[in-house]
C-alpha cells in the first residue's frame, strides 16, 4: 500500500542527572565535591533511505522516544551521552510539526538532520563550589529533550510532473519514455499511486518524469485521488499537461484543460504559475481540424504545445527535447526551509505556573514555558537580554522569587542559566 502521509510522536532523550558526591580518600579530611554531570540525552534524527518508497511503516509504530543520558558519578566522572535514536524516511519527506504546520526538516538528500534535540546533562556538585559554600549537596537535573507531535509527508522528487484526467495517456506515455511499467488499462483510476520514471536523453543528460493519479474536478476537496496526491505535484519544476484531444470520452478537450488547471490552482496558487507543457494525446483518434483548433487554443494562452500519440510513441521525441531545454533553464528541485520556532510575545506569557526550590543558598526556577523561552534567547545580545528580563517580570517569575525570600546578590538557576539577583 502507497501512504505518503503519517503522524507520529517523537520525543529526544532527556539530559542525565548531575551527581551530588563527594571525595573519600583516606588520609583526606575533606575532598571536596566531586559530583560528575550528567550525559547528553540521544537525538532524535531522521534520515532519508532511498530503499524506501512509502511511509507505510509509520502506520504501526507512532511513538519513537530516544534514550536517557547517562547520570553522573563520584570522582568528577561525566554520564555517557545517549545514543541518537535513528529514524529513516523515503526520499522527499517533509517534516512538520502537526500542531503549527512549521517545517522542521526536508530529507531531499542523503544529509542526516537532527530534528530534536537531546536534554543537555545537569551540572554534578562540582560546579557549585564557592569559598563560602564548600559542600554544596545539591546538583542540578538534566534537562528535558525536545518533544514533537510531527506529520511526515512524502512529497515525490521528480523534475516534471504529468497531469491530466483519468484515462488520457499518462502512464502510457511515461511507460514508453522510460523504463516505468504501470498499470495501463481502459478504465478510469488505473493508476492509484504516484509512478516516477526516469527518462534518459544521453549519456550524462536524465531526468525523472512522475505520473500523477486521480485528477478531476473536484480532486482539492478531495475527489476522485486527487486530494491524496496533488502534493506530489508541488515539488515538480515543470508540469506536462495531457489532453485527450479527441474528446473520446465525450468530455471537451478544452474544458478538461481548464478544469485541471483550475484545480492545481485551488490546491496550490504557486501551481498555477508554474512553467507547462501541453501534449494534446490520441490525435489518431481525431481529425487535422480538431487538433489544429486545439493547438490554436492552447498557443494562444503562451503555452507550447505538441500533438502526440502516446501509445505507439509517436512525436514524443520532439516533446521530450521541449522538457529537456526548459529543464534547464529553470532552478532546482524545491526544497523547504526548516522554520525556527516563534518567539512567544510577552503578552502572551501572562502569570504562569513557576516552581521555585531552594537549596544551599541557591534559588531554583523551574517552569515548562521557561524553557521554551530560553531556546530564543541570545545572551550574548543586550536587548535579548532586555527581553528576557522583561519576560521574568510580566510573568511572575520575580514576584515569586521575593515570594521565596530572596535578597540582593543571592544566586538564581534556571536549568543550564545561572546569575545574582538585583533589585
Amino acid at each position: 500500500m502507497f501512504v505518503d502521509i503519517a503522524k507520529i510522536y517523537i520525543k529526544a532523550g532527556d539530559g542525565g542527572d548531575g551527581a551530588v558526591t563527594f571525595h573519600r580518600e583516606k588520609y583526606v579530611a575533606s575532598g571536596g565535591p566531586d559530583g560528575g554531570d550528567g550525559g547528553r540525552g540521544g537525538n532524535i534524527v531522521f534520515v532519508a533511505d532511498t530503499n524506501l518508497s512509502t511511509l507505510a511503516d509509520f502506520r504501526y509504530k507512532r511513538k519513537y522516544v530516544a534514550p536517557k543520558g547517562e547520570n553522573g558519578r563520584g570522582g568528577r566522572c561525566n554520564g555517557k551521552k545517549a545514543e541518537d535514536l535513528v529514524i529513516r524516511v523515503p526520499k522527499g519527506t517533509v517534516v512538520k510539526e502537526a500542531e503549527t504546520g512549521r517545517v522542521l526538516a526536508d530529507l531531499s538528500d542523503s544529509e542526516p538532520v537532527v530534528v530534536a534535540k537531546g536534554g543537555k546533562g545537569g551540572f554534578g556538585n562540582t560546579h557549585f563550589a564557592t569559598p563560602t559554600r564548600q559542600t554544596p549537596r545539591f546538583a542540578k537535573p538534566g534537562m528535558p529533550g525536545e518533544a514533537f507531535d510531527v506529520q511526515l509527508e512524502l512529497k515525490l522528487l521528480a523534475d516534471v510532473g504529468l497531469v491530466g484526467f483519468p484515462n488520457v495517456g499518462k502512464s502510457t506515455l511515461i511507460s514508453v519514455v522510460s523504463e516505468a511499467k504501470p498499470i495501463i488499462a481502459d478504465y478510469h483510476f488505473t493508476t492509484i499511486t504516484p509512478v516516477l520514471g526516469v527518462v534518459r536523453m544521453g549519456e550524462e543528460s536524465s531526468f525523472v518524469m512522475a505520473d500523477i493519479p486521480g485528477l478531476i474536478e473536484g480532486a482539492h476537496d478531495g475527489l476522485g485521488l486527487g486530494h491524496q496526491f496533488l502534493r506530489h505535484v508541488e515539488r515538480c519544476r515543470l508540469l506536462v499537461h495531457v489532453v485527450d484531444v479527441s474528446g473520446s470520452e465525450g468530455r471537451d478537450p478544452k474544458q478538461d484543460f481548464e478544469t485541471i488547471n483550475n484545480e492545481l490552482k485551488k490546491f496550490n496558487p504557486e501551481l498555477a504559475e508554474r512553467p507547462m507543457i501541453v501534449a494534446a494525446n490520441k490525435c489518431d483518434l481525431t481529425d487535422d481540424e480538431t487538433v489544429e483548433d486545439f493547438r490554436k487554443y492552447i498557443e494562444d494562452k503562451g503555452y507550447k504545445f505538441f500533438p502526440i500519440m502516446a501509445a505507439i510513441a509517436y512525436q514524443t521525441e520532439p516533446l521530450l527535447k521541449e522538457i529537456q531545454e526548459q529543464l534547464s533553464k529553470l532552478p532546482p528541485i524545491t526544497r523547504y526551509e526548516r522554520e525556527e520556532a516563534p518567539v512567544i510575545a510577552e503578552s502572551d506569557i501572562g502569570k504562569q505556573e513557576v516552581r521555585i526550590t531552594k537549596h544551599d543558598g541557591v534559588f531554583f526556577v523551574e517552569a515548562d514555558w521557561l524553557l521554551r523561552v530560553l531556546r530564543t534567547i541570545n545572551f550574548d545580545d543586550s536587548e535579548s537580554l532586555q527581553y528576557f528580563q522583561r519576560v521574568l517580570v510580566s510573568s511572575g517569575v520575580i514576584d515569586a522569587l521575593k515570594a521565596a525570600g530572596i535578597n540582593e546578590g543571592d544566586t538564581v538557576s534556571m536549568y543550564e542559566i545561572e546569575f545574582d539577583f538585583v533589585e
